[in-house]
């Protein structure tokens, strides 16, 4: 999946993340980063930004399977496919609005 792709992917559960109040960065690979500004209402994707409250990197691939929701986000920080850095309790709270 190209960048754009992988934008509009997120654009469309942009909605799922209401209310989560924290920014969050992804790196996905080689392909770059995308942010989540889920303070603002409704959450936006945001310029790139040194001042997410999360950062969580994955694979492409993996990313794409994550907002899909064929991709458990416990599990794959479990085998080592999602690393976090930053607050361990957004990313959990993230975890949780991308399973419903």
């Amino acid at each position: 999946m190209t960048m754009e792709a992988k934008t509009r992917a997120v654009e469309g559960r942009l909605m799922d993340l209401a209310g989560l109040n924290y920014v969050v960065k992804f790196v996905i690979g080689d392909d770059g980063a995308l942010v989540i500004d889920g303070k603002s209402m409704p959450p936006r994707l945001a310029e790139d930004s040194d001042e997410a409250d999360c950062t969580i990197r994955l694979s492409g691939p993996d990313f794409d399977a994550l907002i899909a929701g064929t991709l458990n986000p416990t599990l794959a920080y479990t085998l080592g496919k999602l690393k976090i850095d930053g607050s361990m309790g957004v990313a959990l709270k993230l975890a949780s609005m991308l399973e419903e």
